[in-house]
């Protein structure tokens, strides 16, 4: 068996597959980009869930072997979203590729066995039987400055209000629960919408999270 073969049971990523996955890259000027630090970027496939333990186990192994010089550092690509429990706006942490963590590293005979042989790693994403580096585009979409990729995520994974303006919902809770009322405005930014219940026969306009109301 290949040194860098992926288990039968996981499917390759290839790096079309990296890029179309997780968008363009921001064109804005980023003042540090980490392709332009020490060593190369590698995808290496781990089994599934194990994403931190190996990137722990890694950085174990990279210290006990005086490895430090040759291998960098070791990443979980990960994207806000923005969620809604028990009625409030939270922001939770996302694998952005679950199964898969990168490496920066000088790759060569002796590196190589150190990143392969931790536990729970099943290969690299390779191309034509080697480990493939990953372009200067795909390591700036996936790890770019960490501020400009957040508020990029968070864009990209902003949850999209399903009611549209003028339709009737019934708001689900909060001291308005179980009144129905038209649509008559949608704030996407702050995620709130307007909606004009009738209130002791008087129709009063109040506003709403998103997640407080529901389709009748």
């Amino acid at each position: 068996m290949s040194d860098t073969s992926v288990a039968p049971s996981q499917s390759v990523l290839t790096e079309d597959d990296l890029f179309d996955e997780a968008g363009s890259a921001d064109e804005s000027p980023q003042p540090v980009s980490p392709y332009d630090k020490p060593g190369r970027w590698f995808v290496v496939h781990t089994q599934s869930g194990y994403e931190k333990k190996v990137k722990q186990n890694l950085e174990a192994r990279t210290a006990s072997m005086n490895m430090e010089g040759r291998i960098h550092e070791v990443v979980i690509p990960l994207r806000d979203v923005p969620e809604f429990k028990n009625g409030k706006k939270v922001i939770s942490s996302k694998r952005l590729f679950p199964g898969y963590v990168f490496v920066r590293c000088e790759l060569d005979d002796e590196v190589w066995p150190v990143i392969r042989d931790t536990p729970n790693v099943t290969g690299f994403v390779n191309q034509g039987g080697a480990p493939s580096p990953l372009r200067r585009r795909d390591v700036e979409a996936f790890l770019g400055v960490e501020a400009d990729r957040s508020r990029e995520a968070s864009k990209r994974a902003k949850p999209m209000f399903e009611y549209g303006m003028g339709e009737t919902v019934r708001v689900k809770d909060g001291p308005f629960a179980d009144f129905s009322g038209e649509i008559i405005e949608i704030n996407e930014d702050q995620l709130k919408v307007k909606v004009l219940v009738n209130i002791f026969g008087r129709e009063t306009p109040v506003e709403l999270e998103f997640a407080q109301v529901a389709r009748l």
